[in-house]
């Protein structure tokens, strides 16, 4: 009697499982209901349904996130959906250094136009040394920047 108890027990647990959604039908059933949203895509492993893609809104994310949960078979669900960002800055510009050999040539011009200053160039680096007169540091650091170093190391005295 105890044996015919346990093979019906093992009976019934093997019949629920079998009854049980399979992951892909699971997907399927998703990817019905969300056929008209191609930036979100679902994948299921062992009943949990993860959500990927971009959502217009956090609306729009937990509306699909609900629309998922409730499909027959889902245990739970991650959403890792990303908020599409309207507004986004656009990407800043590719910041340009130019060579030592050019920056040697155009630094030596500039600073020719102002007694009393000399300039080296190591690694993109302009190291000012020398006097100058407050009113005269502003137009030379702007000349200077202009050629597009990589950094400006001013130790020059003020006068």
């Amino acid at each position: 009697m105890k044996i015919q108890t346990i093979l019906l027990g093992i009976g019934l647990f093997v019949s629920l499982a079998a009854c049980a959604p399979k992951d892909a039908d699971i997907e399927k059933a998703i990817s019905e209901k969300l056929s008209d949203t191609p930036n979100i895509q679902v994948t299921v492993h062992d009943g949990v349904a993860t959500i990927t893609g971009t959502c217009d809104d956090e609306i729009f994310k937990k509306n699909i996130e609900k629309s998922v949960r409730a499909t027959k078979g889902v245990k739970s669900v991650v959403n890792t959906c990303e908020i599409a960002r309207a507004n986004q800055e656009p990407a800043a510009a590719a910041v340009v250094i130019n060579p030592d050999t050019e920056l040697d040539k155009s630094i030596h011009k500039v600073v020719d136009a102002y007694d009393g200053v000399s300039a080296t160039v190591v690694g993109g680096v302009v190291t000012l040394s020398g006097e100058i007169k407050r009113d005269k540091l502003q137009p030379l650091m702007q000349s200077i920047q202009e050629l597009k170093p990589k950094k400006v190391d001013n130790k020059l005295i003020i006068k």
